[in-house]
């Protein structure tokens, strides 16, 4: 039979949230609301989505504030059910506590962290490893926080350091984890004073039993005050849409030829003014773009400035604008993270932009983009013969992109 993902996730949420005081005096910290509310309420929906029917909540400080919250799960479409502690133990005895109710297979959080997750990618990667335990790594470019772990060149942790002083750190763990409870249990202490991620993951790493999910889209967070500004900025889920250039909004050049001139620039009938009317109904345009040219020296960065500059001109007119450009300027076989199929100008944008990639569409011409796609977690749709950008803005995407006139 052929195993199937978690469908239960347990969620670490009974810690005093210092470091959001004074917004945790009178609620724990995955109770603070944005947009009407609460940051807990987000993750309990994404995982609803993702496929998760029961959720088992670890509480401890002012654990009524959950419970009366979110009930039985029912409004939200899933069951939850609780298991309370002292708020001053920590999450290994919270789980060890709990142990009798968690699945042979679970999905663990941390309450604290929002990351718009892909689980049948995730389960596919933990299957095929054939490891105990699965942590999602965000991959830190951006440098957001300090890194906490290595991970070998076959996908496995071999280092877990919560202290973060190991030399060679690269990546965060962010939870996101799924876990074999009978190898989680035996490395549990009676310790109250544990944490679970100090408790299991140095040991499972050590015996090369913990795998990665590596990820380069930015997870969002309440850990500290800080924080709250960029998450609110995420959670508000401003729509944008993603698209190629060449091919999507202007004419493609002949293969290995590149559009070097803004006056050789030939806009497509109907893109300009498709990207107006994404404008006027609040979507943030941006553009995605190989630019190999650049890197194999017939044309410059100014030569492309210029083409893009046209570009945005002929946008404007239509009433529309274009938020950002990204383009990767090296050669076909530089090897770098930002080429398409590679996802990395994707999570760039993501990053600059604070999108969600699981909610926005990518709509390129190539099986190039429909690659990058997929390797950033983006829904895509191609252009071709009798089906162009504003074809898919009027007719394929249909509701979400009507617009609103604001």
């Amino acid at each position: 039979m052929r195993p199937t993902p978690p469908r239960q996730a347990v969620i670490l949420a009974g810690g005093r949230g210092t470091r959001l005081q004074p917004l945790t005096l009178t609620r724990p910290k995955p109770m603070v609301v944005f947009h009407g509310k609460p940051f807990l309420e987000y993750i309990v929906e994404m995982l609803r989505d993702q496929g998760i029917e029961r959720i088992l909540m670890l509480l401890g400080y002012l654990p009524g504030v959950i419970t009366d919250h979110f009930g039985d799960g029912s409004r939200l479409g899933v069951s939850i059910e609780y298991d309370i502690t002292d708020p001053d133990d920590l999450t290994a005895h919270r789980v060890l506590h709990a142990a009798d109710r968690i699945d042979e297979t679970f999905l663990l959080l941390y309450c604290d962290n929002y990351w718009p997750m892909r689980l049948d990618d995730m389960w596919a990667r933990f299957v095929a490893s054939g490891a105990d335990g699965q942590v999602t790594v965000y991959a830190n470019e951006d440098r957001f926080s300090k890194d906490s772990v290595i991970v070998g060149p076959d996908g496995f942790v071999d280092v877990f350091d919560r202290t973060r002083t190991t030399p060679g750190l690269k990546g965060i763990e962010i939870s996101y984890a799924i876990l074999r409870k009978s190898a989680v249990l035996p490395l549990l202490p009676t310790d109250r004073q544990e944490l679970f991620e100090q408790a299991v993951y140095p040991a499972l790493a050590r015996a090369h039993r913990l795998g990665a999910y590596w990820s380069g889209h930015r997870y969002y967070s309440v850990g500290n005050l800080d924080r709250l500004p960029v998450t609110d900025e995420f959670l508000a889920r401003r729509p944008a849409i993603l698209l190629d250039r060449d091919g999507v909004l202007n004419a493609r050049a002949p293969r290995a030829e590149y559009v070097r001139r803004a006056q050789d620039l030939r806009p497509l009938p109907g893109a300009a003014q498709a990207v107006g009317r994404l404008t006027r109904a609040g979507y943030r345009v941006i553009v995605v773009s190989n630019q190999a040219g650049i890197g194999r020296g017939v044309m410059t960065e100014a030569d492309l400035a210029a083409v893009n500059d046209r570009l945005r001109a002929e946008v404007a007119q239509a009433g529309g604008r274009i938020d950002a450009i990204y383009h990767c300027p090296h050669d076909w076989d530089a090897g770098c993270a930002c080429r398409k199929p590679a996802p990395g100008m994707l999570f760039q944008a993501q990053r600059d932009w604070h999108l969600d990639l699981t909610r926005t569409l990518f709509v390129g011409d190539d099986p190039r983009d429909a690659e990058a796609a997929r390797a950033a977690g983006c829904p895509f749709q191609m252009v071709g013969p009798g089906r162009s950008l504003a074809d898919i803005v009027d007719r394929a995407l249909g509701a979400p992109l009507q617009e609103t006139g604001t």
